[in-house]
């Protein structure tokens, strides 16, 4: 496992560390990012409701999710909200921090997911972003960035972490002939 991107269990607001620049609230480009940038979202806590929704649209309707009174009697001592909704939650709280609102393309999977602590109904959770890679396509008006993902409660514990690519538009196109040899995509 990699370094933990946690520092300060509820901290606010988006920063990057790499270069101390702030965000603003118009959405980023390419161009507009480092290797090294983090980003953190805002908090929101997981509701019983949550989980019965996601219950009705998954069709999992699991007892350790769903029934309080097996659940109980697990390890866990409680119901355990679904690891994927743990992750939905997740982009969800990314998309509250407009990053990528008009820039996005292409979401290009989930790699190395890992579920390191269950989440639990009444949790409340936020998310860490943090760049660990970037390239441009072989077009040259869209690049890769390499995000790792953390979602973390407030009991200072890392949940869930893992890697979810995303294809972006870049501010300026350059011309094929210029770039280096790329990943076709």
């Amino acid at each position: 496992m990699t370094e933990s991107l946690h520092t300060t269990p509820g901290q606010a607001g988006p920063r990057t560390p790499s270069n101390g620049r702030l965000r603003s609230r118009n959405p980023l480009y390419f161009e507009d990012l480092a290797v090294g940038d983090e980003f953190v979202t805002p908090a929101r806590t997981v509701t019983e409701s949550d989980v019965v929704t996601f219950a009705g649209l998954s069709g999992d309707f699991n007892s350790i999710h769903t029934d309080a009174i097996l659940a109980g009697g697990t390890a866990y001592g409680q119901r355990v909200v679904h690891g994927l909704l743990g992750l939905s939650i997740l982009t969800g709280l990314l998309d509250r921090l407009r990053l990528f609102d008009g820039t996005a393309i292409a979401m290009l999977g989930v790699r190395e997911w890992n579920f390191v602590n269950p989440v639990f109904i009444q949790d409340t959770v936020h998310g860490r972003l943090l760049i660990t890679g970037l390239r441009r396509t072989r077009r040259g008006d869209r690049g890769i960035i390499e995000r790792r993902l953390e979602l973390w409660n407030a009991r200072d514990e890392l949940c869930q972490e893992g890697r979810i690519d995303l294809m972006i538009r870049c501010r300026d196109s350059v011309p094929p002939a210029t770039l280096p040899a790329a990943e076709p995509i």
